[in-house]
């Protein structure tokens, strides 16, 4: 089965493909300028992005939004995630300003939340979710992943996604969640 993804992230693009071989994952085959992300959530913005990038293919599409939700930050920076410190800003943009909103606070606790819109043919068909615990370190730690990888420590792992192997990473990420359970039910459909 085809499926077309609304992504220019290769990370993420990456994670999409090894997360369900048995599916053709393709990125959109034009360039397009993004739509604005207006929304207040993440399943807002994954809806609209979805909605908007299914006029440039056919079938079945998604999109994603996600990002980190701090406590100590009443859950910043949220789907404001990849452009914290600005609109043109960097992952280590991003990551030091993080740091900086964190210091000498001691709850660092943190979620990684991912929402994943499924539209088939231009309707909207589910979205699904999946969130991920942990907490920030004080500095980076591995140079594996992208976005704040390096600073969310994950208990189970014992270690941060930056030094995480991606196939661990991939069994427990809020992405793969979310991926997981799109998955599954595309399957259901392919079976019946």
């Amino acid at each position: 089965m085809i499926i077309h993804c609304a992504t220019s992230n290769p990370g993420k693009l990456r994670e999409f493909q090894l997360a369900a071989p048995d599916f053709d994952i393709r990125p959109l085959r034009v360039r397009v300028e993004p739509p604005d992300e207006t929304g207040a959530t993440f399943e807002e913005n994954a809806v609209l992005k979805t909605l908007y990038y299914s006029q440039f293919a056919p079938g079945y599409l998604f999109a994603d939004d996600s990002g980190l939700e701090v406590d100590a930050l009443n859950g910043q920076p949220g789907v404001h995630s990849a452009r914290f410190a600005g609109p043109n800003a960097h992952d280590q943009d991003n990551n030091r300003l993080l740091l900086q909103l964190l210091a000498g606070k001691t709850d660092r606790t943190a979620r990684f939340v991912c929402v994943i819109a499924l539209v088939n043919n231009g309707r909207l068909e589910k979205t699904f979710r999946g969130s991920v615990e942990g907490r920030i370190l004080t500095e980076p730690h591995g140079s594996g992943g992208f976005g704040y990888d390096p600073l969310f420590f994950h208990e189970p792992f014992g270690c941060t996604f930056g030094e995480a192997p991606i196939e661990d990473k991939m069994k427990a990420s809020h992405r793969a969640q979310a991926l997981d359970a799109m998955f599954t039910y595309l399957r259901g459909i392919a079976s019946t």
